[in-house]
């Protein structure tokens, strides 16, 4: 049998389909790759199947036979028992007469706040349990993520000279998870050095051969493509895809006049899905000359924002920003009587949380258009990662930029599993630092799909930061951690102890990036323990508590001893921070308001030093 690629130069081959896909058929849902070692005769039988269909190329089932997606199942220690199992199932059922490529598949499809050096370590130990059994190829497949597939593709080239194949997944047609353009990420993986060039997985054949139209034949390596039998169905707690082998076959055609030298199946494909492409291209000559369709550029803008950005802002001079929770029922009389007040007060934005405590209250982005139209009040959005998915998430962002609301303030969110429906589903599809690199990205103008926006956003992103933690050294590695990911500012979970407020000043003043520092008058010693004992992420000082407690159970004598101990936190505040973040406790707005003239009055000059110049 010849070397691979020296085939390739000859003719196009077919490769199989999806492995999964059958396993899943047969009755087998659990870990696909884990099967290698406990039903090897099953995967056996689906390698022959694709070569009695009529497959030049099969492919090891080690797709996720890595450390981290085998960790999910307690099977990190197999990784080399697993993959030596995969590729002698393989190579059993090729014989003499069939390509073996040894796959690896990316991890950030799976885990994507996964570091670049847990994904060199997992690769290797993949690639080396591959390559010592001695595999015709290795294929990367499914790499969402541009930044893993050229980190995993140099360290291939690197251990062997064995033919590489590397498949990029797109979100939108012809368009990487990134904005990039395929075209241009297929050949930096060619000048990187790989020997095949493709996409697979995501879409079916008909937006593949859209996405090949703007793509030249590569000049010093070839293309595959390895589709989706179509797009998938759900229907009573199982994907299914629907497209008739014919159709795959019929189309696969196309493919092969966009200059595919090697097409082959992803999810959804069965043996009879590659009989029917066998069956229309092995008597096909490659293609080696194509016109390219020229993609239209579109030219993006950047509305003029009317809103204050904050981070701006605080930059220039001390800005206050007040909490008020929009109201968990339908009487918001309240709410807007105390948005209106503190309007009147002067205040810089008022913030809305985003269901805390995951419990329901009326919609942020409905209650924040509100008070943007009807008092001229900047708002300032929370988004948690909790409630909505990416799909979710992507809607929300570009409904707030239509709105005009540009503040934005991104969190992970309480679990749900504490609010007021304990058995809803935490989504948390991405986390915080994660959500901040995709808005960052919308800045861009581009979505989360990669695919274009056609305007820029313009949001100003917040981040949360706690430093209630033990070890304050360790939330302060977090916060240099969302800058890099792109925070513009952030917003501190409320301090209650002035010498905690001046340690925090200490372990954040080398930090370019603003904090608007948290304070919040407390209503009574059983508001305080209850603070510091059960609410997650908030610690009350012992002495702060004994003075509440101190104060007794009386409400008036209550209140002037919180307000007594939230104004000797705005003395300490006003010294150290140029943003200040007044959480208003149960809509108790007539003690921000408070707070508000205190500031006022105590600040004098103090109000006027610009960042970069606080004072102690």
């Amino acid at each position: 049998m010849k070397p691979l690629i020296q085939a390739l130069k000859e003719r196009i081959l077919i490769a199989d389909g999806a492995m999964g896909t059958l396993l899943y058929s047969y009755g087998v849902d659990r870990c696909f790759e884990e099967l290698n070692l406990s039903h090897p005769n099953e995967v056996l039988k689906v390698h022959k199947d694709y070569i009695e269909a009529g497959a030049d190329i099969i492919q090891t089932n080690t797709y996720g036979a890595n450390y981290e997606k085998l960790s999910r199942y307690g099977l990190e220690d197999s990784v080399k028992e697993i993959n030596t199992a995969a590729a002698r199932l393989a190579k059993k059922a090729a014989g003499d007469h069939t390509y073996v490529v040894g796959t690896i598949g990316g991890i950030r499809a799976i885990k994507q706040n996964i570091s670049v050096e847990e994904i060199k370590r997992s690769f290797r130990e993949q690639l080396y349990c591959l390559l010592l059994e001695g595999v015709d190829g290795i294929l990367l497949e499914t790499y969402y993520d541009f930044e893993e597939l050229t980190t995993v593709l140099k360290i291939a080239k690197r251990e062997t000279d064995l033919p590489v194949i590397a498949q990029v997944s797109l979100h939108e047609t012809g368009v990487l998870q990134n904005g990039m353009d395929v075209k241009e990420a297929l050949q930096q993986l060619e000048m990187l050095g790989a020997d095949v060039v493709g996409i697979n997985c995501r879409m079916g054949p008909y937006h593949m051969v859209s996405s090949l139209e703007e793509v030249p034949i590569p000049k010093g390596s070839f293309l595959s493509v390895y589709p989706n039998a179509s797009l998938p169905n759900y229907e009573e707690g199982r994907f299914y895809y629907s497209a008739e082998p014919e159709y795959f076959g019929d189309i696969s055609n196309e493919l092969r006049v966009q200059g595919a030298r090697i097409i082959g199946g992803c999810c959804g494909t069965t043996p009879e899905h590659i009989r029917a492409v066998s069956k229309r291209l092995k008597s096909r000559v490659p293609v080696t000359e194509k016109k390219v369709k020229t993609k239209k550029s579109v030219q993006l803008s950047s509305p003029a924002v009317k809103e204050k950005l904050l981070h701006q802002q605080v930059k220039e001079k001390k800005t206050v920003i007040v909490e008020l929770d929009p109201p968990k029922h339908l009487d918001t009389g309240l709410f807007f009587q105390g948005a209106q007040a503190l309007k009147e007060e002067g205040i810089d934005a008022l913030t809305l949380a985003d269901n805390p405590l995951a419990s329901p209250r009326v919609s942020n982005d409905a209650i924040g258009t509100m008070i943007k139209e009807r008092y001229d009040l900047t708002p300032l959005v929370h988004i948690t990662c909790r409630d909505r998915n990416l799909i979710g998430l992507q809607s929300h962002l570009m409904g707030l930029h239509t709105l005009g609301i540009h503040n934005i303030l991104a969190i992970t969110g309480d679990p749900a599993k504490i609010g007021d429906f304990p058995g809803a589903a935490s989504v948390y599809d991405l986390s915080s630092l994660e959500l901040i690199e995709l808005i960052k990205q919308n800045n861009a103008g581009i979505s989360f799909s990669g695919k274009s926006l056609r305007q820029k956003t313009q949001f100003s992103v917040g981040a949360a930061f706690n430093p209630n933690f033990r070890h304050l050294d360790a939330s302060v590695k977090r916060l240099e951690r969302k800058i890099n990911a792109g925070a513009d500012y952030f917003i501190s979970q409320p301090v209650f102890g002035a010498e905690e407020m001046y340690q925090v000043y200490e372990a954040t003043k080398h930090l370019n990036t603003p904090i608007f520092i948290g304070i919040m008058p407390l209503l009574s010693s059983r508001n305080a323990e209850f603070l510091h004992h059960e609410v997650p992420g908030i610690k009350v000082p012992e002495e702060t508590r004994k003075r509440m407690k101190d104060a007794g159970t009386d409400p008036v004598h209550t209140r002037a001893a919180g307000m007594e101990i939230a104004k000797e936190l705005v003395d300490a505040a006003l010294k150290l921070f140029n943003g200040i973040y007044l959480i208003t406790p149960f809509v108790r707005y007539d003690m921000s308001i408070e707070l508000l003239r205190y500031m006022k009055e105590k600040a004098g000059k103090e109000m006027e030093v610009p960042y970069g110049q606080r004072i102690i």
